[in-house]
């Protein structure tokens, strides 16, 4: 299914084993992003370290919700299949609504969103697609919604970041965990 084989969880390092075996706990399944990246230890370090500190971030005005929210319209715009499934299924979590993550994949512009997220929609895409084009007004047009400077810092990094994200899920082929399509979706079984 991938183009490069992932590694067995018992060949991993020990830091790298723990961090997935304790997602697996969490999650029930080891996202495939997780293997993925594994054959190279020293890029999967940095990978999550920064995905960690953009997306687990307790300072900002950013909700983990509109965390996820950047990463599936963007990476929709991306056409990552990987990150519009898996980071859609953790959206839909995060927002309590199973139809949200379809919405704003398709055209977050008609999905039931906040003028706000729309706000925030409407730069990360521009981020995404066309930042060579951002200008003052573009963060003008996100103060009335309440982000500051380090907010905006947010959105345009968790945009860069899952735009490579984006691209390495894409070129190799990574496919996403069947457990993504439903999460969020129907309610979960009580263990």
């Amino acid at each position: 299914m991938h183009r490069y084989p992932s590694p067995e969880l018992k060949d991993l390092p020990e830091d790298m084993r723990q961090r997935i075996l304790e997602v697996q706990e969490k999650s029930g399944f080891v996202p495939n992003v997780f293997l993925a990246l594994a054959r190279r230890p020293a890029e999967w370090r940095a990978f999550f370290a920064y995905h960690d500190a953009l997306m687990q971030k307790e300072s900002g005005s950013l909700t983990k919700g509109e965390r996820e929210m950047i990463v599936t319209a963007t990476s929709a715009a991306n056409s990552c299949l990987y990150c519009v499934v898996a980071h859609g299924a953790i959206l839909r979590i995060h927002e309590k609504k199973p139809l949200v993550a379809d919405q704003v994949a398709v055209n977050y512009r008609k999905a039931d969103i906040t003028p706000r997220q729309r706000a925030m929609l409407d730069f990360a895409m521009k981020v995404c697609l066309r930042s060579h084009e951002i200008d003052e007004a573009d963060f003008q047009a996100l103060a009335p919604h309440g982000f500051d400077d380090e907010d905006i810092w947010d959105i345009a990094a968790i945009t860069a970041f899952f735009g490579l994200s984006n691209r390495m899920a894409s070129f190799s082929n990574m496919q996403p965990n069947p457990e993504f399509y439903l999460l969020g979706r129907v309610p979960r079984e009580k263990k």
